[in-house]
């Protein structure tokens, strides 16, 4: 008799867990969500990410706070949450694709499966450029000065082990030309940077246009597929002869275990935050489109990404070696 009424109350234990569970999914939001920028505040990501969390803000009912959790090309806010937040919907991350990436590469502390996937939002477009004061005025001049002055020709990026770091390194190499790399935090060291002739060359996104209009900077190429409208004159990579299109696209994700009820409910409100005019024009100050996936779109998209990234680095020779 003592066992069955033990029985008994363990099914009912586990009952109330699992109606908590469902109920506390049903009144999700009931307190302030925060959400992790990577990068710095007042670059590009930064920015962009502010307008989407008070747009979705909106139809979840509660604030948004964004954390500016930068480093490691991306990975240090992802890294951060994956490692020490609960998989309750109250704490987000922007997931630059540095984060499935460098696993690949070296031992690290998660791994793409640590995360769930919740919205595919947009991408960066990437250029290179230089200051206004060196000598380049296209990149086939920064090709003959780096072969006439081999690892003297420096250039900033994000971060190592990032899209622009790699990228610019399979473009050095097709060129026969050694780079010397020198890593920032965010697209706003690298512009200013460039600006103030701290380092000859720039690769990031197209957020310094406003320093190429004052004349303190210029573009060198897009890694695009075509030309983009605002820079009909900038040849892509493929114009200059290089086989690559280099884009980097991102995304909304929490850690690994969120109820898919919460998800649907995020998922929903950054679907509608991109769609608003406000946020389409936030990001197309920065050259980005909405590209919206849902969760289980955006899970399957990772994956194939992963597969592509595997298979670049192994020919670079960066793959990691178990």
């Amino acid at each position: 008799m003592k066992n069955k009424l033990t029985f008994k109350a363990v099914l009912a234990t586990v009952g109330l867990v699992a109606l908590a569970s469902v109920a506390s999914a049903q009144d999700y939001p009931t307190k302030p969500i925060t959400l992790i920028v990577p990068w710095p505040a007042g670059g590009p990501t930064d920015v962009t990410m502010r307008a989407m969390a008070e747009s979705a803000a909106k139809y979840l009912g509660q604030p948004i706070v964004i954390e500016n959790k930068a480093g490691g090309s991306g990975t240090v806010g992802p890294a951060t949450m994956a490692a020490a937040a609960k998989p309750d919907g109250y704490t987000l991350v922007q997931m630059p694709i540095t984060v499935y990436r460098l696993p690949l590469m070296q031992k690290t502390t998660w791994k793409a499966d640590d995360f769930t996937y919740i919205s595919h939002l947009t991408g960066y477009v990437f250029a290179m450029f230089t200051g206004a004061d060196t000598p380049f005025k296209k990149w086939e001049d920064v090709v003959e000065y780096a072969k006439k002055n081999p690892g003297k020709v420096t250039y900033g990026s994000t971060g190592t082990g990032g899209s622009l770091h790699l990228g610019t390194e399979m473009i050095a190499e097709k060129a026969g030309i050694k780079l010397v790399h020198v890593p920032f935090k965010g697209a706003a060291e690298v512009n200013a940077a460039v600006a103030g002739g701290h380092v000859m060359l720039g690769s990031s996104g197209t957020s310094i246009r406003p320093l190429v209009d004052a004349g303190k900077a210029r573009f060198l190429n897009v890694w695009t597929a075509k030309r983009v409208s605002f820079l009909p004159d900038i040849p892509t990579l493929k114009d200059l002869g290089y086989p690559y299109v280099i884009e980097s696209p991102w995304g909304l994700a929490g850690p690994k275990g969120m109820d898919p009820k919460v998800v649907a409910k995020i998922d929903e409100a950054f679907r509608k935050a991109i769609a608003e005019p406000a946020v389409v024009e936030t990001l197309a100050r920065f050259d980005m489109i909405p590209n919206y996936m849902n969760s289980a779109d955006y899970t399957k998209a990772v994956a194939e990404q992963i597969k592509i990234e595997t298979e670049l680095l192994s020919r670079l020779g960066l793959l990691k070696k178990d």
